[in-house]
């Protein structure tokens, strides 16, 4: 079992999932989104379109997560995940960005699947604060592999010094944090 941060692009990481941090429609946008779809071919946005409304123009909504295919990925999947838009942190955005975490690797785990790749997700233009979301994102996935077999291995990709710096200290943090215990 293993969490290990590693800086560049997700896109690249031969791995059984990598999650993408979408938007609600699930058809691309910017950022990791839109560098996942572009590397993927356009096979992913097909397979996006064909992905359910849960309401007009929502195929996925904050906090939850949808699979497809990696297509032309060296990831054989790809989880769809909606990260919280921050608009002061009183708006349930911890818990929304925390179930991003959980759900993606719960569906991993329905999956039997062994390696997983996280982006920083909001932390783009959802404006997430990094060091925030960090620590979001260490402390589900370190609870995760506490409970839980699979995946065994888990990334946080970051896509600069900064993010590669929150996630390290994050864990660090969190290591600290279980050996006092």
């Amino acid at each position: 079992m293993k969490i290990e941060v590693r800086q560049g692009d997700i896109t690249e990481l031969d791995v059984d999932a990598i999650v993408n941090a979408a938007n609600e429609s699930l058809l691309g946008g910017g950022g990791v989104d839109g560098a996942i779809h572009r590397a993927a071919g356009p096979q992913l946005l097909d397979a996006c379109r064909r992905l359910p409304e849960v309401r007009p123009g929502v195929r996925c909504p904050t906090g939850e997560v949808r699979a497809t295919e990696g297509y032309r990925l060296k990831a054989r999947h790809v989880l769809h995940t909606v990260g919280p838009v921050w608009r002061d942190g009183q708006h349930d955005e911890p818990v929304l960005l925390a179930n991003c975490y959980w759900q993606s690797l719960r569906l991993a785990e329905q999956m039997g699947l062994h390696s997983i790749a996280f982006p920083a997700i909001s932390c783009g233009v959802y404006g997430y604060p990094l060091h925030q979301a960090a620590r979001v994102a260490v402390t589900e996935t370190v609870a995760w592999q506490k409970s839980h077999a699979v995946p065994k291995h888990i990334i946080l990709v970051a896509f600069n010094d900064a993010t590669a710096k929150a996630y390290q200290q994050a864990l660090l943090l969190a290591q600290s944090q279980t050996h006092a215990a």
